[in-house]
């Protein structure tokens, strides 16, 4: 009982984290209606100036440094530290958030997460991609609990952010300004006649969620070290944590925090019993949070609050997707040229972003033509590609029969993530299918017994005894290899094509419209996000087998939740309501021809990341339909001018979602 009683001691240190992140993305939520998925990050940054200060005292800003001379005091360094988190919590908000406030719930999740790999690009740009040792100012020793000593450090962090929960409860229920917050998030007029400015609520609700994130890192920090992607994503467990609160209640989410961090901790005792099964000692944490977000969204997903805004929120155009066999001819022998013209990492760089096309093609069909914002597409490619290893190496089973049944398997997965969708859209299913992310990839892909850590090698694609191998020799990206991509990927956009252009891409748009429009006009709402989620999961399979034709092995790098967002962030920023969008991702997404040339051409890899994120972050704001939707209206733009002032313009989106909803 005293083991028990300690782990459980042990995991209220995790719990606090969660309290101070859940706080936050409660406190901004109430404030703004918006989820932030870079809360976590944001707390990072503040714990890595505090950090630094103590070690060197260097005073780091995202552009130069200032050099103290001798590290100050941690009281000194603790609020510059939080200073510093508190301007970020209000450039984040005038910079990002305020812009986006009255835009769709799609490019207010894709400003977080743009904000998210910013963010963490610039922690490992300033102070270095290694884990650093923070030295604890927390006072240590133990105290008798129940008859058994246990740590009191984690029991003063606990207590430190409980007190700071408790403050936040008093600032939404007792003081004016706070009241004003609760009542902007249900309606933003409400707030206004109260002569409160939704816009000036939302800024203090970012700086005072960036002050408590911060606190909470840089206390976990002392027990821990930092590392930046450790942190960042422990704002998934603090999501499921403000779901069981509702997205309201801070008393509800202290607890819930609590047992949490309890639990995940008690885990960590159990796996090394010995009658523990072998397959469940890794990762297992991790889909806790998964699993309390599929539960809460079961059972009071629709009860969940929304938000009152004070304009209409119009989701970005649509155009409908035509054959046209001249200009398809014309791209694919473009893109053949190119590749026998090509050789070495361009012509693998150029392959690679065919390959991450498709994967973007599996966003342009769930979220810009189905409306639904799914975080967990790395999932299902890794899903499959996993598997594939197996189905080519151990049971022999040949190309392309061997893909074709792996991508059928991550259809299966995109299905059971599907679920939650009948209850839910918006930001709230981007919760459950980032924790369904980082639970497959931690209890998956990093599972020793189910994935072994020296790789998982693949078997060499053949088809009718031509050898269609990537590698031979010195020759790093056979023209055999990048052909059959090609081919792939043009079956798959005619496929894309057909569906979008037909009765099934009218249901898409129906949905994606209005759920409540289209099931009354007799579309089965259920039965299209299940076809949706489907299709999108088998792209991403597709594209998972030929990741691991392509590398010859597989790893859990390979298909990480942070890699998951890089994609969405390439999606959107060519267009993800376009396959043509979905090309221009391809060709900026990572390890893609755009960063192949930066890092052999320019020696810019290292800044790929930033350049992505705060390319991402613009695109949100002032062109939300993408580079290839701008494209697209410029070409409408020329055409009207040279039909002549009496030509009419073209039907857009929402119009002809308007009509697919009486289809």
């Amino acid at each position: 009982m005293g083991t028990v009683l300690q782990f459980v001691v042990l995991g209220l240190g995790l719990g606090a984290v969660y309290i101070g992140l859940g706080s936050g993305l409660l406190l901004v939520h109430r404030a703004t209606g918006m989820i932030n998925f870079a809360q976590g990050a944001i707390a990072t940054w503040g714990a890595y100036v505090f950090a630094e200060l103590r070690i060197t005292g260097r005073l780091v800003f995202p552009v130069g440094s200032v050099d103290l001379g001798e590290p100050p005091s941690t009281a000194t360094a603790l609020a510059i530290a939080l200073a510093t988190a508190i301007a970020l919590g209000f450039a984040v908000h005038y910079l990002a958030f305020r812009p986006v406030r009255q835009n769709s719930v799609l490019a207010q999740v894709v400003v977080s997460v743009a904000l998210l790999i910013t963010i963490q690009a610039l922690v490992v740009l300033r102070f270095g991609p290694n884990k650093i040792d923070v030295e604890s100012f927390v006072p240590g020793g133990t105290v008798t609990l129940l008859g058994a000593p246990v740590p009191t450090r984690e029991l003063f962090i606990a207590l430190v952010m409980v007190v700071l929960a408790a403050l936040v409860w008093c600032y939404l229920r007792f003081t004016r300004i706070g009241v004003a917050t609760r009542a902007a998030s249900e309606n933003e007029r409400a707030a206004v006649l109260m002569g409160f400015s939704p816009s000036w609520l939302a800024a203090i609700a970012q700086a005072g969620a960036a002050f408590l994130g911060t606190v909470a890192v840089i206390l976990a920090s002392s027990l821990t070290g930092l590392n930046a992607d450790y942190f960042g994503l422990l704002v998934v467990p603090a999501l499921a944590v403000l779901l069981v609160a509702r997205l309201e209640s801070i008393p509800i989410l202290v607890v819930a925090a609590i047992g949490l961090g309890a639990f995940q901790s008690l885990i960590g005792l159990l796996v090394t019993q010995p009658w523990w099964p072998v397959w469940a000692q890794s990762g297992l944490d991790q889909v806790i949070p998964f699993a309390v977000v599929m539960i809460i969204l079961f059972l009071t997903g629709k009860r969940l609050p929304t938000r009152g805004a004070t304009h209409q929120i119009r989701l970005p155009d649509v155009p409908i997707p035509r054959m046209r066999p001249l200009v398809a001819i014309g791209l694919l022998v473009a893109a053949g040229v190119a590749l026998a013209l090509t050789e070495g990492t361009i012509r693998f760089g150029l392959t690679t972003s065919l390959i991450l096309s498709l994967l973007a093609m599996s966003y342009v069909v769930l979220t810009g033509y189905l409306g639904q914002i799914s975080l967990a597409q790395t999932a299902f490619a890794g899903a499959a590609g996993f598997v594939l290893s197996k189905a080519s190496v151990d049971w022999g089973i040949p190309f392309p029969l061997s893909m074709i049944l792996c991508a059928l398997l991550a259809t299966a997965l995109g299905m059971l993530v599907a679920l939650p969708a009948f209850r839910i859209r918006g930001a709230q299913l981007a919760i459950v299918t980032l924790a369904a992310g980082l639970g497959i990839e931690r209890f998956i892909f990093n599972n020793y017994s189910l994935s072994p850590p020296e790789g998982n090698p693949i078997a060499d694609a053949t088809l009718f005894g031509l050898d269609l191998a990537v590698r031979e020799g010195r020759d790093v990206s056979r023209l055999a290899f990048s052909l059959m991509v090609l081919a792939i990927v043009a079956i798959m956009i005619w496929v894309f094509v057909r569906v979008a252009s037909g009765d099934m891409g009218r249901a898409f748009l129906a949905v994606r419209a209005n759920e409540r429009a289209a099931e009354s006009s007799g579309i089965n709402v259920r039965r299209t996000k299940v076809i949706g989620f489907a299709l999108s999961a088998f792209v991403a399979g597709v594209a998972g087998c030929l990741i691991g034709f392509s590398r010859g092995q597989l790893s859990a790098e390979s298909f990480t939740v942070m890699a998951g967002l890089h994609l969405l962030a390439v999606a959107y920023l060519g267009g993800i309501t376009t396959i043509g969008g979905s090309l221009v991702a391809g060709l900026i997404g990572p390890l893609g021809i755009s960063y192949v040339l930066m890092r052999t051409w320019l020696d810019l890899g290292e800044y790929y990341e930033l350049v992505l994120g705060l390319a991402l972050v613009l695109t949100a704001i002032l062109n939300p339909v993408g580079i290839a939707g701008a494209v697209r209206h410029q070409v409408e733009f020329v055409r009207r001018k040279l039909r002549g002032p009496d030509s009419s313009p073209p039907v857009d989106a929402p119009r002809r979602e308007e009509e697919a909803t009486r289809v």
